[in-house]
């Protein structure tokens, strides 16, 4: 269930691996999938301790380890990034990069368990780590309100779950019944190992199928994520907290997938709405009108959902509102602009560019294409950007309807 993914860059004086592990998003799973992220990384039989793991890194010119869970539709990702040095750029003879895959090796596959559990006090102090974590996100208001309208909008499905879990499902976890859950289901999720840098290709190879048991032809079968093409009736809800701003969040059904030729013109739809300071959200809803402290748009591409976000004065809730989606409205004209088309396909194109640059970035961007089926380099969905025109978009965006308006308010 490994596959590898060797990603020839020649530009940086560092290479990167990254190991990530599939699970299918469910609100059975998802607490546990966010604390073994954080239990392995704590220790594994060779390197027991976060302080042996410290030294060790250090001793491999000073190596960088992240690890942590992602959210991708309805699936989660546990994943292990490395940044080292370049061998090149070493003064002696070393191979970082077979160290390295050796050490994620252990990590994942052997972890410190006593007793036919993890480590007790690891997973104990986890558990409150990650309590610390889900409970904080209240404490930024704006990705509070968007978290909360896409949980409000996909209450009945995979995707409302959020991607660190329920903090009521953490004192039900224990050493014992985690490690359980990894040894029945983590060791047999598909796994993509990325390696990326200016090393030789056979000898990645050469290094991998060494170290793991891996196919290099065999395809892997990713969790699926479910895009909903109706809506069935309009929610609304609000929510009352200490704020001195109120946050309004606009759920939309796009109905469109990643894998659709249709994706891209969505791509720039939402760009000219509410991608920028060029967009028709900030010149209309903030500028002109004063209706917003900020407003934005954004995809999530992996459920084929819009969300518009933006900050308000609490008594002008209907105003933005109304004027919120008459933008929308706008869009679904055809009421484009050539300087805010012009502007959307340059900033997409400066952005997608930009990933280049940083090589996690384009790591991440090839696990976005696994995971939606798709097979385009950076410079593919440049071409594809670019071949949008106007009445793609306004085809495009009539396919978007409004499913949830969530509003979170100031406690009367």
């Amino acid at each position: 269930m490994i596959k590898l993914h060797f990603l020839p860059i020649k530009k940086f004086k560092t290479f990167t691996v990254s190991v990530n592990i599939h699970r299918p998003l469910n609100k059975e799973d998802a607490t546990k999938n966010a604390l073994l992220a954080n239990v392995l990384r704590r220790g594994c039989n060779a390197y027991p301790t976060s302080q042996e793991i410290a030294q060790y890194l250090e001793n491999l010119y000073g190596t960088v380890m992240s690890c942590g869970i992602n959210k991708k539709g309805e699936a989660q990702i546990l994943y292990f990034n490395f940044e080292a040095v370049d061998d090149q750029y070493i003064p002696e003879e070393a191979n970082l990069l077979e160290e390295i895959l050796g050490f994620a090796k252990s990590i994942i596959f052997d972890p410190v368990v006593e007793d036919r559990g993890f480590k007790a006090t690891y997973v104990e102090q986890e558990k409150l780590k990650l309590k610390d974590m889900i409970e904080s996100l209240i404490n930024n208001k704006t990705s509070y309100a968007v978290e909360r309208c896409y949980q409000e909008m996909c209450k009945d499905e995979p995707f409302g779950v959020y991607e660190l879990g329920n903090i009521q499902d953490i004192d039900s976890i224990n050493e014992k019944n985690l490690y359980q859950y990894y040894s029945q289901n983590i060791l047999s999720s598909p796994i993509d190992i990325f390696v990326a840098g200016a090393m030789d290709k056979k000898n990645v190879f050469d290094i991998v199928s060494t170290l793991f048991d891996i196919d290099f032809e065999q395809q892997l079968t990713y969790p699926t994520t479910e895009i909903v093409t109706e809506v069935m009736n309009q929610k609304n809800i609000e929510e009352a907290l200490e704020v001195n701003q109120g946050k309004l969040s606009l759920g939309f059904r796009t109905k469109i997938a990643p894998k659709d030729e249709a994706y891209y013109a969505l791509l720039v739809c939402n760009g000219i709405l509410g991608g920028g300071p060029h967009a028709k959200l900030f010149n209309n809803v903030r500028e002109k009108m004063s209706l917003a402290y900020y407003v934005f748009s954004r995809l999530e591409k992996f459920k084929g959902l819009m969300i518009i976000s933006s900050g308000i004065e609490i008594q002008n809730y209907q105003k933005a509102l109304d004027e919120i989606l008459a933008q929308v409205k706008a869009v679904k004209k055809g009421e484009i602009s050539d300087i805010e088309y012009e502007a959307t396909i340059n900033s997409l194109v400066n952005g997608i560019e930009s990933l280049k640059d940083n090589a996690m970035h384009i790591i991440d961007f090839n696990l976005s294409q696994l995971v939606s089926g798709t097979d385009y380099t950076l410079d593919d969905i440049i071409q594809k950007v670019m071949a949008v025109k106007k009445e793609d978009v306004i085809k495009v965006a009539q396919n978007i309807e409004l499913d949830t308006i969530y509003f979170l308010k100031n406690k009367a």
